[in-house]
């Protein structure tokens, strides 16, 4: 994938009249992939390449920190993401107050005729944009006629008897319910780092464990959860507890620590990422080490049986 900030970098060669997806795409979710399916189908049509135009930092970042919600995703794990999902570039827009106070022609003209030169451009039915987030699609599409791109949309993904969105995927993990995030992601939720030294409580336990340093601002509910650990190209089922671990007294930062089944491995310093499958049960306080260790075992059992039936 080829990435361009703007207004730092120039446009790159291949993305003349590309067709372009803007969004902030937060957990590329299953909303976000069927419009990342529709520039991908014009791209090939109009043999160009798929383009998806992001912002960083996130808007609400900006305008309203004080309110902006924590992100699903790194701008790293969006961009491969993005990629797997089939797109050939992606367009950072560095978002700023002085920024948010353009008209919408202006973000229009400088952004997507002058720099990216995009003949089509495609966003979502809540799509609005420029000052005061005065720019709707009726406009876009008039300002794409007097500039010489298609403007086009996509109707909301819904999922049962609701629409997939970020902010629905924020509430079902801070809840613990990772399997129903997973519907709307398409994929489990992860969350990916740098494998540190810890206290190694859980070696002596006999459950050794990687700690996880990790630049993800949202981590499911305090718990432990079945998680699929990959690193390298490598996937491994896991017991993972996100918590403070209360048993051993600790009680100050919150821990991401993961138990591989059936794999001992020198994971220090190495960079892995935890995919969320299930949750197993709440974290909790226990009288002494020995039930501590007896409930890790029946985690472990669980876990196992769980990965069995999935096939993993």
């Amino acid at each position: 994938m080829v990435i361009a900030h703007y207004p730092d970098d120039g446009r790159p060669a291949r993305w003349a009249g590309a067709v372009v997806a803007i969004g902030n795409f937060d957990g590329v979710h299953r909303g976000h992939l069927k419009l990342i399916e529709r520039i991908r189908e014009a791209a090939e049509q109009r043999g160009t390449v798929p383009v998806v135009l992001t912002f960083d930092p996130h808007p609400p970042r900006v305008l309203r920190p004080e309110k902006a919600p924590p992100l699903l995703m790194t701008l790293d794990q969006k961009a491969v993401t993005l990629e797997d999902a089939g797109v050939a570039g992606l367009a950072v827009v560095r978002f700023s107050t002085a920024m948010a106070a353009w008209e919408p022609e202006q973000f229009v003209r400088r952004v997507l005729v002058d720099w990216l030169r995009a003949s089509e451009v495609w966003v979502g039915a809540d799509f609005l944009f420029g000052r005061n987030r005065s720019g709707t699609f009726s406009l876009l599409r008039t300002l794409g006629q007097q500039w010489g791109f298609r403007a086009e949309k996509v109707e909301p993904v819904r999922y049962r008897d609701f629409i997939i969105s970020s902010t629905r995927i924020r509430r079902l993990l801070t809840e613990g319910r990772v399997d129903e995030a997973s519907a709307l992601l398409g994929r489990h939720y992860a969350v990916s780092g740098e494998v540190v030294h810890g206290q190694q409580r859980g070696r002596l336990l006999g459950f050794p464990t990687a700690n996880l340093s990790t630049a993800n601002e949202l981590l499911p509910m305090p718990g432990v959860y079945a998680t699929l650990v990959s690193v390298d190209g490598q996937r491994w089922p896991a017991v993972t507890n996100i918590g403070v671990r209360p048993t051993l007294g600790d009680g100050l930062a919150t821990t991401v620590e993961s138990h591989l089944l059936g794999a001992t491995l020198d994971l220090y310093g190495r960079t892995l990422s935890v995919a969320f499958v299930q949750r197993l049960r709440d974290e909790q306080r226990f009288a002494d080490l020995g039930a501590l260790t007896q409930q890790i075992s029946a985690d472990v059992a669980q876990a196992s049986r769980l990965f069995d039936k999935l096939s993993v």
